[in-house]
């Protein structure tokens, strides 16, 4: 498909705005790309190439900065008042003339402004002076960037190949001059494990959950069966229980009982002591055989993705036993890629697992494939305006 004149992109604007001030769902993503669509077809090479190597990399660097000298923490605390460069100067610590070279250029890039001598904060800037955006800011510079910028020399000495699917001969191995994989690096090398578990606390802040577009009542609650197991909802590998807590929260006069499995380290971090749960928690690996049988769904949040196809298919197969034919369904919490329309989200999210993992994000057709292999069909992937990632209901074949 031809790429589109400025003024169809303007028309697409125009029609997207309307849908924004009815606040329909998905118009402020619809936005926001008709807005880089519309940079795109405006900008000469000259002004491309200086946004994308000198304007976007120098913005990065002097948010990390940020970070350390809590940039935003002071113009949050400061209000409407705003700081001037001495006053700003003094409570950084980072010379004035120094800072007022890096904050003008955030100033340029909308980040921050500057009004009556005074430097002020806006709403995005003020976001991010929350510590998982501070975290998050410092674990995207610190052990992602790198391995992005390391990209042109790994895969040139490797022939250009994709990484293996071991998980240790990739870019991030390579930018860190390492033998570790990406999580056990995270653990040996600290802060980075918090701060990497900050940046997934906020990957999907202000996004709908998958069970306000997946159609709850209607798949699982509607013909729910006590008899064949009490179990509405399994979360397996669930982590600290982010869905399962909303989830109950939600249906709170659902049928049966919701289960939380991680491994034994990850549930030992969710029992504390005197504090009543909406749900059970059950230690289990799931490279090894599901022990809960005949649910009515079990969820699986983000992760095949981490894996590669043989692996995901071991995952399925120690699933699929469990399964009552025509009764349980299984969710995957996934990015589903377009070949014709990737998103920026999902082509973001491959970028992060080609860098640190090795694996990568999948097609529809991908999914289906290696559904089929491990025993299961698609019944329908069920998306939603503006979020990135697709619920695939699959059942056994």
């Amino acid at each position: 498909m031809a790429s589109q004149a400025p003024s169809e992109i303007l028309d697409g604007i125009a029609a997207a705005r309307i849908a924004f001030e009815k606040n329909e769902a998905g118009s402020r993503e619809a936005l926001i790309d008709y807005s880089r669509a519309l940079i795109s077809s405006l900008e000469i090479p000259s002004e491309f190439v200086q946004r994308t190597f000198w304007a976007e990399p120098a913005q990065s660097a002097i948010i990390r900065i940020a970070v350390d000298v809590k940039l935003f923490q002071h113009l949050e605390e400061a209000g409407n008042k705003g700081l001037s460069p001495s006053a700003l100067s003094e409570k950084t610590g980072i010379n004035v003339s120094l800072l007022e070279r890096l904050i003008r250029h955030l100033v340029a890039m909308n980040l921050i402004t500057f009004h009556n001598g005074v430097f002020l904060g806006t709403k995005l800037s003020n976001d991010l002076a929350a510590e998982k955006y501070q975290h998050s800011i410092s674990f995207c510079y610190d052990a992602s960037r790198p391995a992005f910028n390391g990209f042109p020399e790994h895969f040139k000495n490797n022939g250009y190949q994709p990484p293996t699917l071991s998980g240790l001969d990739g870019p991030f191995q390579s930018a860190h001059k390492t033998d570790r994989a990406f999580f056990d690096w995270l653990v040996a090398t600290p802060p980075h494990l918090d701060y990497f578990s900050s940046f997934m606390a906020s990957y999907r802040a202000g996004k709908p959950d998958w069970f306000d577009f997946y159609p709850v009542q209607e798949r699982l609650i509607e013909g729910f069966d006590a008899s064949a197991n009490e179990a509405l909802l399994v979360d397996v590998g669930g982590g600290r229980g982010h869905d399962v807590t909303t989830f109950a929260a939600r249906y709170e006069s659902r049928p049966g009982k919701i289960v939380l499995q991680d491994r034994e380290q990850v549930i030992a971090t969710v029992k504390v002591e005197g504090t009543e749960l909406p749900f059970e928690v059950q230690a289990h690996d799931f490279f090894t055989p599901q022990p809960i049988k005949a649910a009515r769904a079990y969820s699986l949040h983000s992760i095949l993705h981490d894996w590669g196809d043989e692996e995901s298919v071991k995952i399925i197969e120690n699933l699929v036993p469990a399964l009552k034919k025509g009764y349980s369904r299984v969710l995957f919490n996934e990015i589903v890629v377009s070949e014709e329309k990737p998103t920026l989200a999902a082509t973001n999210m491959d970028m992060m697992m080609l860098a640190h993992l090795n694996v990568r994000e999948r097609s529809e057709a991908e999914w289906t494939s290696l559904l089929a292999k491990g025993g299961l069909k698609v019944i329908k992937v069920h998306t939603y305006p503006g979020v990135a990632e697709s619920v695939i209901e699959a059942e056994l074949a």
